[in-house]
């Protein structure tokens, strides 16, 4: 937004101040107001991620009750799909073929499913990438 603003603000202070010298100062002082601007927005940024990124060493490093609801939510989401996609169909079909009476297995929401498993993937994705980037350390 800044950036916009340049020309427009330029235009002005050359109709507002008639010396050149005074006017190459004020569009000097002009630019450093915005530069430093945009450099408080990007510490903020900065200061922000540095902040999640100890949250994520915290949680990390605390006990399998409280760190370990991420392998456990995977594992939960594996062995549903593993239900609905194999055991649900070919349970009954292999009872069938036994000479057993089975009734018909419950199925799963799989898009329920499939929305936790995929939000999985993708954070455990942004974790290889940051990774292979140098953000994070191997081992952490």
């Amino acid at each position: 937004m800044w950036q916009m603003l340049i020309g427009p603000v330029a235009s002005i202070i050359e109709k507002l101040i008639p010396d050149p010298k005074a006017q190459a100062q004020a569009k000097l002082k002009m630019m450093e107001m915005g530069q430093k601007g945009e450099l408080a927005y990007l510490d903020a940024e900065v200061k922000l991620a540095a902040g999640q990124l100890e949250i994520n060493k915290a949680e990390a490093a605390t006990d399998a009750f409280r760190g370990g609801w991420r392998p456990f939510t995977g594992w939960a989401c594996a062995f549903g799909l593993v239900y609905q996609f194999l055991l649900q169909p070919l349970l009954p079909w292999t009872a069938a073929a036994m000479g057993m009476d089975v009734p018909p297995l419950p199925s799963i929401d799989t898009q329920v499913l499939l929305t936790i498993l995929l939000g999985m993937l993708g954070l455990g994705g942004l974790r290889t990438y940051e990774r292979v980037k140098g953000v994070v350390p191997p081992g952490k």
